[in-house]
């Protein structure tokens, strides 16, 4: 029988890259995969977000990937707008509260639940790009991953987050790679122990891992996928 026969996950953030590898990798191993981005919940919405978990109905597993950079580039500090840093935080962080909010009374009532977020390397360092707002967001993932283990481990539920390196997975990493030229790639990969970059099918395997049914006694840890950057 596959792992996660019968069990149903949400994944959020799933148009492209790594949220589409996580439902494809949980759907493989058995799950119901209920797919969700933004063209179809506003995740930063709380009244959009119940609703849909209200739809959808038992929910075993969530997945927080939901977030990025919102299509936005580095401003000093002195320079950033009140839209610009509240857009990449609600993106990431209140995408990912709002879920875990909705998931967490069915996961409680049942005495079972697996809860990943999915941060970055920027979360436990600096961002590549330099966008205040998405290191900040990424850190306070980690953060609320920690707390969310800590409030609700008691009812079964574990709470655990990956913190991607650098993976090509969608036009803006792309761009973002192809930026650096031929030198900067090179010099971003010598800091990678591996180095190469990484695959969205690197990052689904720790899913994988970690909303395994009999994965109960690893809670509140964050998991670095990154080729062994940060190592260095």
């Amino acid at each position: 029988m596959p792992e996660l026969e019968g069990l149903s996950a949400v994944v959020t953030g799933t148009a492209q890259g790594i949220g589409r590898s996580i439902a494809d990798r949980l759907e493989a191993a058995g799950a119901t995969v209920h797919a969700v981005d933004k063209d179809t919940v506003d995740l930063t919405d709380s009244r959009a977000v119940e609703d849909f978990f209200t739809a959808v109905g038992r929910v075993d597993i969530l997945v927080n990937n939901a977030g990025g950079v919102v299509q936005q580039t580095h401003v000093p500090i002195d320079q950033l707008t009140d839209d610009a840093w509240n857009a990449v935080i609600g993106a990431n962080l209140t995408t990912a509260m709002n879920c875990t909010r909705a998931a967490a009374r069915g996961m409680k009532e049942r005495g079972f639940g697996r809860i990943v977020m999915i941060s970055s390397g920027a979360g436990r360092s600096v961002s590549l790009t330099g966008i205040q707002a998405y290191t900040s967001a990424k850190a306070a993932q980690i953060g609320f991953t920690r707390q969310m283990a800590h409030e609700l481990g008691q009812f079964g539920i574990t709470v655990n987050c990956i913190a991607p390196g650098f993976v090509l997975s969608n036009p803006t990493t792309l761009k973002q790679w192809e930026s650096y030229g031929e030198d900067g790639q090179r010099a971003l990969l010598e800091r990678i122990a591996t180095r190469k970059t990484g695959t969205p099918a690197d990052i689904a395997r720790g899913v994988e891992f970690f909303v395994a049914p009999d994965a109960g006694w690893v809670s509140g840890q964050t998991l670095s996928i990154d080729g062994g950057h940060s190592l260095f």
